[in-house]
């Protein structure tokens, strides 16, 4: 068993992720390698400034647009988006997720419900989709539809794409404002992935990808792998298997009550971390996240779901979905990453007409933060860089109540 202290823990789970020291990733090349190593690009649909999605890849990627991740996924076919939970993950791992579709389509309560009560709907849409090649929900006019009363579309129409993608006879071929248009799995997919896993090699490819995507992960009833097709009572054999067979390795981190597990693989950079070394392969290309402070998506896997405490000691709840009456700090909060730690969030609007960025809210963990000449500088040039990626002209900080802070931000350019 591995012992790490704290920060060698968030250090890993950060540099795992892409996130610090900084930028390692450039351009299109560089945002299907941040993908691959986020293991899961989580998607959600909001545009407030921008797209979750897009500001998890802008804090990894240098020049990084919005949008990119669509090429890579729609057009390039090296990535595809699936799931209740949805995210975006690599082609070549299809096979592994065509044998969770089949449990799903075989097992799931909601899935053998909408086989039942949509069949003739299916049957049709299936039809329609082979003769026609894409098909969007829009296609059809709800006037000529049953409807149905289900978060997953208002239309039967709706229902059976949704169960034709969820267990495999369909995919995603590209989205039209985010909205999905299917196309059948084989004008998608490379034939050679077409096909179905062994349900074994299917259950250790879920335990070690749900490892993978949490740096130190730990198999609960809640994470990705019990959720997408292993029983939760097989985990602890299967994980045993890996285990034995030197896949995984166990870590203990200083402070934290459960034994967590890292893949073996990712040992050398354990060790490096705890050494006080940064793992070559981690180098920046440009700044570090001391010298340039990072923006962390609401669904930034680092921070979300209650993971920022355990990391970073900071509470951070994504309150967009909150009645306003009930919001702590404000609609679309983002954190703040600085050198290693979170050190305050910000809330923002864009004015896309007068290409302007208003600071609306800014709250430092520490005060002593609003007079430290190196994080003003380094927030200056996190909002520099993210004025350039939303295509913003200008920035309003009237909100910061910090002096040097307002003085600091209101000077960035996009330049």
């Amino acid at each position: 068993m591995i012992t790490i202290d704290i920060t060698t823990a968030r250090r890993f789970i950060l540099g795992k992720q892409g996130l610090w020291p900084g930028r390692r990733w450039r351009g299109m090349p560089g945002t299907d390698e941040a993908m691959r190593a986020m293991e899961y690009l989580q998607l959600d649909p909001l545009r407030i400034i921008a797209r979750s999605q897009d500001l998890a890849l802008h804090s990894r990627v240098l020049d990084y647009t919005p949008g990119m991740w669509e090429q890579a996924t729609y057009e390039k076919r090296r990535f595809f988006d699936w799931g209740g939970w949805l995210a975006v993950r690599p082609m070549d791992e299809l096979p592994y997720w065509r044998r969770v579709m089949l449990l799903e389509r075989d097992h799931n309560p909601h899935m053998q419900r909408l086989a039942r009560e949509h069949g003739d709907a299916i049957a049709e849409i299936r039809h329609v989709l082979q003769e026609r090649g894409t098909v969007s929900n829009r296609d059809f006019d709800i006037a000529t539809r049953k409807r149905t009363q289900s978060y997953r579309g208002r239309k039967d129409s709706a229902l059976a794409l949704y169960y034709l993608w969820h267990t495999g006879e369909a995919m995603i071929h590209h989205r039209e404002n985010f909205e999905r248009v299917y196309a059948p799995t084989e004008a998608v997919a490379p034939a050679r992935l077409i096909r179905e896993a062994d349900e074994r090699e299917t259950a250790r490819f879920l335990i070690k990808k749900e490892i993978a995507f949490s740096g130190l992960g730990r198999i609960r009833r809640t994470s990705d792998a019990a959720l997408r097709g292993i029983p939760f009572e097989e985990a602890p054999e299967i994980t045993a298997e890996l285990l034995s067979a030197a896949e995984v390795v166990e870590v203990r981190v200083e402070g934290w009550k459960a034994v967590h597990l890292a893949l073996k693989e990712d040992v050398d950079i354990l060790d490096d971390l705890a050494a006080g070394r940064v793992p070559p392969a981690w180098r920046p290309l440009e700044t570090t996240t001391e010298e340039e402070a990072v923006f962390l998506a609401p669904l930034d896997p680092t921070s979300a779901r209650g993971r920022a405490k355990t990391l970073f000691d900071f509470d951070y709840v994504w309150e967009v979905y909150k009645p306003a009456h009930q919001r702590k700090f404000g609609y679309y909060v983002l954190p703040i990453l600085w050198r290693d730690q979170l050190v305050g969030r910000f809330d923002s609007k864009l004015d896309r007409e007068s290409k302007t960025l208003a600071i609306t809210g800014l709250w430092l963990e520490k005060e002593s933060l609003a007079k430290d000449e190196a994080f003003a500088e380094s927030l200056a040039m996190g909002f520099k860089r993210f004025l350039r990626f939303l295509g913003a002209a200008k920035i309003d900080a009237r909100a910061v109540r910090e002096p040097m802070l307002r003085r600091r931000i209101t000077a960035v350019k996009p330049g």
